[in-house]
């Protein structure tokens, strides 16, 4: 489903090479392979073993490199970034991989994540005399680690890393090698691949399926990943690693066609969809996702109840990203322009619809109406995951509970809101059972704080007001 109507914004994703004779456009197509996670601007900056060049800009992979600048990028390895739209921030300056320069050569640093004690790590900089450039989070790292008295880059980021909590897959680029680390929690995904000789990091693995690379393993956590001319090795920047990874990644954000710490993302939906399918049965005539995200539950909820799966509603996919309109009117106009319901499913039909989640209500309450007025019989919402009544610090732009309407509603209140004529949501126990990870870890290796205010960081007093994500 389209963020711009949906309420929640995709997080950031990053890709990485290191060993290529032309590391520029494989970064290019690993960033488009991770577009749906960030749509606001892209970045690459590469390495020739001498120095980094950089180009970034707003808009999407294609809008940014549209003009051939990536035919001028030579070098042995490169890191990208996609980011996310968020509330406000808007700004060149916080496009990603972020650049420093120094005597002692360059940085260069992507993110995915958020560190929820960014703030008070800013103020104490600031008070030691460092100078922002950026509204991002992420420059905190950068600051942290010239600052860290070390002499080689690996120590320097493994200091920093000791300082810094809350969620990240970082990359980092120096003249003469590509340096990858993820949090002690894992919550975001990151996966190390091969391509001939070369090693490729990537958010997800569908990017490893669209330059031809064969995927190896994941980046543990706590685990800091070194890639030279050397090749590959491992060290721990954290000695006590906890499997935390975003429930929402399968659920939401990921691409079907990736795999999440070995979990192909397409058949945890649509088991997701069986298991909803068992505590939420309703009698009807078709069963229909909300596109596209929410297509693979439905798929498992029709194969479990026997009901025929139908396109009840299409996106349209060639409707570019739109501002807020000011009416109500132009904004329910605007829903409708990239989201149409199929009169001919529809008409006289007793529907399920399928969606993964269900955030400010707002867009609920447009497609049930969509269906109504094509003339459906009933309309019965299912969610293929627990109501979201906390909000995420960890890079998904939910920053507060007023905006959660299943943090001050009852499931019968947002039901009467959004106008169907039943509501379900897939528990806490059938998530889990549904994504299918495994047993012996804590909350399955899960975090499953937006669903249960169970936060596996500690949460800062001023995470409530973060700096820009990513």
């Amino acid at each position: 489903m389209l963020a711009e109507i949906k309420g929640l914004n995709e997080e950031c994703g990053v890709f990485g090479i290191w060993g290529h004779k032309d590391p520029a456009p494989i970064a290019y197509y690993g960033l488009h392979s991770l577009q749906h996670r960030g749509q606001e601007g892209a970045g690459i900056v590469v390495s020739d073993g001498e120095k980094l060049k950089a180009h970034k800009g707003m808009g999407l992979v294609n809008d940014v490199f549209g003009k051939g600048e990536i035919n001028d990028m030579y070098g042995k390895g490169a890191i990208g970034h996609v980011r996310y739209t968020t509330a406000g921030g808007s700004n060149l300056l916080n496009v990603q991989p972020l650049v420093f320069n120094s005597q002692r050569g360059s940085l260069a640093l992507a993110h995915n994540g958020n560190l929820v004690n960014a703030t008070s790590l800013k103020h104490q900089l600031e008070r030691q005399g460092s100078i922002f450039q950026t509204t991002s989070d992420t420059e905190v790292v950068a600051h942290l680690i010239k600052r860290s008295g070390f002499e080689d880059i690996v120590d320097q980021i493994k200091n920093a890393l000791t300082m810094v909590k809350g969620a990240y897959a970082f990359m980092f680029m120096v003249e003469d090698k590509l340096i990858a680390a993820l949090d002690p929690n894992g919550l975001r995904p990151l996966s190390i691949g091969r391509l001939g000789d070369a090693y490729v990091l990537s958010s997800e693995t569908c990017a490893f399926d669209i330059i031809g690379a064969t995927y190896e393993r994941e980046v543990e956590p706590g685990e800091l990943v070194i890639i030279d001319d050397e090749g590959l090795r491992s060290e721990r920047f954290s000695s006590s690693p906890k499997r935390a990874i975003c429930s929402m990644e399968y659920v939401y954000f990921a691409r079907p066609d990736s795999n999440v710490d070995q979990i192909n993302v397409h058949q945890a939906r649509k088991s997701l969809g069986k298991q909803l399918a068992l505590e939420a049965p309703v009698e009807a005539d078709i069963v229909t996702g909300v596109p596209d995200s929410s297509i693979s539950a439905a798929i498992g909820y029709a194969e479990q109840t026997g009901i025929p799966y139908e396109l009840g509603l299409i996106k349209n996919r060639y409707v570019g990203r739109t501002f807020i309109q000011p009416s109500q009117e132009l904004r329910e106009q605007g829903v409708k322009m990239k989201l149409s319901a199929v009169r001919g499913v529809v008409e006289g039909k007793r529907v399920v619809m399928i969606d993964d989640s269900i955030v400010r209500g707002t867009t609920s309450r447009r497609i049930v109406k969509l269906l109504r007025e094509v003339g459906a019989k009933e309309v019965h919402v299912r969610i293929s995951a627990p109501p979201i009544t906390n909000p995420c610090f960890y890079g998904i732009d939910t920053s507060t509970k007023g905006e959660l309407i299943s943090a001050v509603k009852t499931v019968e209140e947002i039901r009467e809101e959004i106008g169907a004529d039943t509501l379900e949501f897939l528990s806490v126990e059938g998530l889990q059972e549904g994504i299918g990870r495994p047993v012996h870890l804590e909350n399955r290796g899960q975090c499953l704080a937006c669903f249960t205010g169970q936060y596996p960081t500690e949460i800062y007093p001023e995470t409530d007001h973060p700096h820009e994500k990513c």
